[in-house]
């Protein structure tokens, strides 16, 4: 008898530990996504701030290493729903698939932006810097700079921006409703999402400049969901009661 009891125990432990393990991962790389993007938006600053870049004095070392650490939060990005799928997937199977799917889309805009502003440094390289053009060739490249800067700044909007508030739908509803993680986490996720949705489409529009002090007030919600979830899923991991609801 105890030994049946003993084994019943560890057979039911070890889900717990697989489940323990998934929400840690997918807690560390939300960390990775949000700790990644805020230094990566500093160090291409030059790139986005000065017009003339291609054709000036660059510091493309700097950009190079803001355009690896998008490219890290892109594949974070994606890491997070991949982890969460097989643990919230018992709660909504299509939702859960819609998160893994709009995490994708996110990372792929953000990828098309590292691209596009990877073109500007090879420009200044190739022709810009090296052939000291000047002229119409100069302002040719200036214009080419600018316009591959403008789909940059474009898919900040719609990765970013758009994105990440359809995550936060998608998953804070999964959270909210298997109560994996303390209610008010997912709350604020959903409470988040329409405000950066309502910005997003203000900038959209012409109505709201992307770095203006709404836009800042709107993401805030957002950015302390992500926070949030992240550091609750590495720390505690997933309520152990909800937990085995999810697996009975």
């Amino acid at each position: 008898m105890i030994t049946t009891t003993t084994g019943t125990a560890a057979a039911a432990q070890a889900p717990t530990d697989r489940t323990r393990n998934h929400a840690r991962a997918a807690g560390a790389l939300y960390l990775v996504t949000f700790l990644a993007s805020i230094p990566a938006l500093l160090l291409i600053a030059p790139v986005l701030d000065h017009t003339d870049y291609v054709v000036g004095a660059g510091s493309d070392t700097r950009v190079l290493w803001g355009c690896l650490l998008d490219l890290v939060s892109a594949m974070a990005c994606i890491g997070t729903a991949v982890a969460v799928f097989p643990v919230v997937r018992r709660t909504n199977e299509a939702l859960a698939l819609g998160f893994v799917s709009s995490r994708m889309v996110e990372a792929g805009i953000i990828v098309i932006g590292v691209v596009s502003l990877l073109s500007v440094v090879t420009l200044r390289q190739d022709l810009g810097a090296t052939t000291g053009a000047t002229g119409e060739d100069a302002a040719t490249l200036v214009t080419t700079g600018r316009a591959l800067v403008a789909v940059r700044d474009w898919t900040f909007l719609l990765g970013p921006g758009f994105m990440s508030a359809v995550n936060a739908l998608l998953f804070g509803t999964l959270l909210y409703r298997s109560r994996l993680v303390p209610r008010f986490i997912p709350v604020m996720g959903l409470v988040g999402a329409p405000l950066l949705l309502a910005s997003g489409l203000a900038t959209f529009f012409g109505h709201n400049d992307q770095l203006s002090g709404w836009s800042f007030l709107a993401t805030l919600p957002i950015a302390a969901w992500e926070l949030a979830v992240g550091t609750y899923m590495l720390v505690k991991g997933f309520r152990p009661q909800s937990a085995a609801g999810e697996r009975a």
